[in-house]
């Protein structure tokens, strides 16, 4: 059933009227709607779990940095004292460095990454594979790197209960920061590991442009540990890495895409996960308010 319009609300960061009532806390279609951290950057950890509460949103994908400030065992307190769930911990991975002692320097973190991720109640650790070291144009033997570091990580993960979530990243990103760029390229390197102790992560701001993603996601079936949505938006503000739009905003169809991820099977939490330097400058309430209005309009329907 549709909400009426709520006229005395803007969007965020357009400023366009709301199309619809902001859903209340305890709406059953905010049910499985995850808040990433990263999409209220300017807020510490608390905050976030805070106002998590406050509207209604019940899970949140924590990343490393404002945990480290918090403290993981504080952390793992507060957001259990607020009743919320960890969906997933950001992040581990970078990979590809082509010097031995900094490939064991990056297995020993991912190691402490997997140990806080458990700490928390995660269910996964979300990998970003790392780009191509400063000087060296070898892809295939970085993406060969990647792929070994991930297997390396396996024994721990099993051990812990925590599984490793492999992100392919859009080939914009393939240079500086993820060597993986398909989900096709993702399974490939998950595939030959324990289901349980290695998934992928299906990010439509990622993989929304993947000739045959359908066939990806449904390949994915009993690997997906990380469904996170966002909008591709143009023009592409001068950096990329901030080019990540609200929901509706843009390109993609959010619709089908959460057809595919619910058809795999995925019944696990929706991250909102948002860079986007507008929406980190808005109040933070807003984009609250903002992304349940989106997820419950474009996303929660169809998963």
């Amino acid at each position: 059933m549709s909400t009426p319009q709520d006229t005395t609300a803007l969007d965020v960061p357009s400023r366009a009227p709301a199309r619809m009532d902001t859903p209340a806390p305890g709406d059953p279609r905010l049910a499985r709607l995850s808040l990433n951290q990263k999409t209220v950057d300017g807020w510490s950890l608390r905050t976030a779990v805070e106002a998590c509460a406050a509207h209604g949103i019940p899970a949140i994908g924590v990343w490393r940095e404002p945990l480290a400030v918090a403290g993981v065992d504080a952390a793992a307190a507060m957001i259990r004292d607020a009743g919320l769930r960890v969906s997933s911990l950001c992040r581990g991975g970078f990979f590809t460095a082509a010097d031995g002692a900094e490939r064991r320097s990056r297995h020993d973190d991912n190691l402490r990454a997997l140990d806080e991720a458990a700490a928390l109640g995660a269910p996964c650790l979300v990998l970003v594979p790392g780009g191509l070291p400063a000087g060296d144009r070898d892809l295939r033997g970085a993406r060969a790197r990647a792929a070994q570091a991930v297997a390396d990580l396996v024994p721990h993960a099993l051990e812990v209960g925590v599984r490793l979530a492999i992100e392919p990243m859009h080939p914009i990103f393939a240079a500086d920061r993820g060597v993986v760029s398909t989900l096709a390229q993702a399974l490939d390197i998950a595939e030959p590991l324990p289901t349980e102790a290695v998934g992928v992560v299906v990010d439509t701001f990622h993989v929304w442009w993947e000739p045959g993603i359908e066939d990806q996601i449904a390949r994915a079936a009993g690997r997906i540990a990380s469904y996170q949505v966002c909008e591709w938006i143009t023009p592409l503000p001068p950096d990329a890495l901030l080019s990540r739009g609200m929901m509706g905003d843009g390109h993609i169809d959010f619709a089908h895409l959460s057809r595919c991820v619910a058809a795999a099977g995925y019944r696990g939490d929706v991250e909102v996960e948002i860079f986007n330097a507008e929406v980190w400058e808005a109040d933070g309430h807003a984009v609250l308010d903002t992304l349940a209005r989106r997820y419950v309009e474009l996303v929660e329907p169809h998963v």
